[in-house]
């Protein structure tokens, strides 16, 4: 079967779709969006497992409304439907634009200025050098994150939300809009960055390991099995160092993602985390309570969401580069 490209034209140099930035950014966005519209029952699902038990030592005989992935999934869609498994997609959708964007757009240029900076030329035609990949990947996500942060703590809020069976403290937001308003009356703008700084740490981790292994895969794919059709440009290519990506992104970002989903879901009194004052003591009372193994709660959700996520994503922005630097 003969595998399928996007062939862009010798005269397209410099290609709008690696050399500008609005477009690295909307390509990033666009494809992000387009990740999570299909993955997001599933990070609903993760959001559950992770919030069961905080806390709270393992009791044998103690029932629990989640199992496991599976059961948790549907349990949720029998009791609330499609709108239950899609809980949080529009906070979601803003947080894609604002992580991804941010974190895709700016990755090339960032890379290439680090390159520079230790080789004295950029990163095309080099052997990738996994140390500034990485670095290059981890500020990117950090700073998405950041500009992120009000959407995902509105998000991992609304996804907790249960009449059936509820997890965690419960929010009960409306809309989103009426989240960021209740948040921004009772706290403003400390309480919308309330759990930035795990999220942050949470996206470095991830992104520092998505970004780097993902470059590192694509480039190693592309030199071994030029021969067999499998070049830079194929989407099979692109599908299998998405594969591979995803795996060592949520063995890296788990502990970070539970820390962060339970930041951002606790209960605030007199402007202060009624749990956790930070990440690190989030870290400490939950390895205590619940042992090291419950910092990869909803470890196979995590994967069954960013495994596709991540290769989604990566699908769709190849191929939105490559049709800007075929069209435009």
């Amino acid at each position: 079967m003969a595998t399928q490209t996007i062939d862009v034209p010798s005269g397209v140099a410099p290609s709008v779709a690696k050399n500008n930035l609005f477009f690295a950014w909307f390509a990033g966005s666009l494809a992000s969006c387009g990740a999570v519209t299909f993955t997001n029952p599933v990070e609903v699902v993760k959001t559950r497992l992770q919030l069961q038990g905080e806390l709270a030592k393992a009791t044998p005989g103690v029932e629990r409304a989640y199992h496991n992935v599976a059961q948790a999934f549907w349990a949720i869609g029998k009791n609330e439907g499609l709108r239950g498994l899609q809980k949080g997609l529009g906070p979601g959708y803003m947080y894609q634009i604002m992580l991804n964007g941010t974190r895709l757009g700016f990755y090339e240029p960032v890379k290439n200025a680090l390159y520079k900076g230790v080789t004295g030329s950029t990163s095309r035609g080099q052997t990738p050098i996994m140390a500034l990949n990485v670095a290059a990947g981890g500020l990117c996500g950090v700073a998405g994150a950041a500009l992120g942060s009000p959407f995902f703590l509105v998000k991992t809020r609304m996804q907790s939300a249960s009449k059936f069976a509820a997890v965690g403290h419960q929010h009960n937001y409306t809309s989103s809009i009426d989240g960021l308003r209740r948040i921004w009356q009772a706290g403003g703008i400390r309480g919308l960055y309330r759990g930035m700084d795990a999220a942050m740490m949470r996206a470095g981790a991830g992104s520092a390991v998505q970004l780097a292994t993902y470059d590192h895969f694509k480039s190693y794919i592309s030199r071994t099995l030029a021969h067999r059709g499998l070049t830079d440009n194929s989407v099979y290519t692109h599908f299998l160092a998405s594969m591979g990506t995803g795996f060592f992104v949520c063995l890296a970002m788990n502990p970070f993602d539970v820390v962060s989903t339970r930041m951002y879901n606790q209960k605030t009194v007199n402007g202060q985390g009624a749990l956790y004052r930070n990440p690190f003591q989030c870290f400490y009372k939950t390895v205590a309570s619940e042992g090291v193994l419950s910092l990869y709660k909803g470890f196979l959700a995590h994967y069954l969401r960013l495994g596709p996520h991540t290769i989604l994503m990566f699908v769709f922005v190849e191929q939105i580069k490559a049709l800007g630097a075929q069209y435009f």
